[in-house]
């Protein structure tokens, strides 16, 4: 079970008593193509067209797709990838335009689902597989849920630095003048989280930022950019999510990563179907899979750390329970991220 401070710091809400009539009746998966009922009680084989929106990496939005084309055959996957914030303004102008495709989202944080949900462009639904996960990150809604749990650390390449840092401070030192590099929260989803959490913490607040552009620090696009600066030498620190710096690591690049003493951003990747979507049952089914022991196991296989428990994480990262969570209210921040996005481009033009 997920500590209960690491489930207050990632998603801190006070989750109380919830009927079982508040949340839609779910869909789970047989191994035949076909949806089920709470009972088992088999369904028409699921097929069509689903429109799948993500910030995953495309090599591993590829896995998750094959493997549950691989259950679901009759389903044409139509992938769109690109980083958080620039699908968020994708689905607003489609919606605009009265013209949403998207039926399914996994994008980086419970704070841009929020806003998704205030707007009233997520689907309400409970999968069966809920029942398995902590609920400190399923949405009491019932819009959204946390499929896996990355940490943002720091990354350094070991041909640059010699004795490695265990505080962000490190971003603020002599030491890493002009040879640091962090994501943007204008189109990197986890950087926007860190962004609002960061300057929520008395010891950093917007100082930190300030101190970090004052440093030299220079901001990239989203985390891969920052992977391939500091394993490519051109920076030595980085700001990261650890799961692309541990697979970076198993790959031989010369980077290694530390998780700060202060403690870490989390963020929980949930996934969400689309209000209106013209296929529920492929959704439902995708959601399920996502969720279920199967996809878990491939989330770890993929190098992420599993949001259901008893499942071990990938060699070299902590275990959910393990970390020592930075968090604040995602819906307090969901109201402000615009505005704090609007100083930090000004901070850092």
């Amino acid at each position: 079970m997920v500590k209960k401070a690491l489930a207050r710091s990632i998603f801190a809400f006070v989750f109380v008593t919830v009927g079982v009539g508040f949340w839609l009746s779910g869909c789970g998966q047989n191994g035949q193509g076909q949806v089920q009922d709470a009972e088992g009680n088999g369904k028409a084989p699921v097929g069509g067209t689903l429109h799948f929106y993500t910030s995953q990496p495309d090599d591993d939005a590829n896995k998750l797709v094959e493997a549950f084309r691989g259950r679901y055959p009759a389903v044409d996957v139509v992938v769109f990838r690109s980083g958080t914030e620039e699908i968020v303004a994708k689905l607003r102008s489609e919606k605009l335009a009265g013209r949403v495709k998207a039926d399914v989202l996994l994008l980086a944080d419970a704070v841009t689902f929020e806003a998704l949900k205030a707007e009233g462009l997520l689907e309400r639904y409970r999968s069966p597989n809920v029942e398995a996960i902590p609920q400190a990150f399923v949405d009491p809604d019932g819009t959204y849920t946390g499929t896996k749990v990355m940490a943002s650390i720091i990354v350094v390449n070991t041909k640059e630095v010699k004795t490695l840092p265990d505080s962000w401070r490190v971003f603020t030192s002599p030491e890493a003048r002009g040879k640091a590099m962090m994501p943007s929260p204008l189109y990197s989803g986890a950087a926007a989280y860190n962004l609002g959490v960061f300057v929520r913490q008395p010891e950093f607040g917007w100082k930190f930022y300030e101190d970090m552009k004052q440093n030299g620090v220079v901001v990239g696009k989203g985390n891969g950019g920052v992977l391939t600066a500091v394993a490519g030498g051109e920076k030595a620190y980085g700001m990261l999510v650890d799961f692309m710096a541990a697979r970076a690591k198993r790959e031989g690049s010369p980077v290694e990563f530390v998780y700060p003493k202060e403690g870490v951003p989390a963020i929980t990747e949930p996934v969400a179907i689309v209000k209106g979507t013209k296929n529920i049952k492929a959704a439902q089914a995708f959601v399920d899979f996502i969720l279920s022991e199967e996809g878990q196991k491939l989330e770890a296989e993929l190098g992420y750390t599993p949001i259901r428990p008893g499942i071990a994480p990938p060699e070299g990262m902590r275990p959910a329970e393990s970390l020592q969570v930075l968090g604040a209210d995602p819906k307090e921040m969901a109201r402000t991220r615009e505005a704090e996005k609007e100083k930090f481009a000004a901070l850092f033009r």
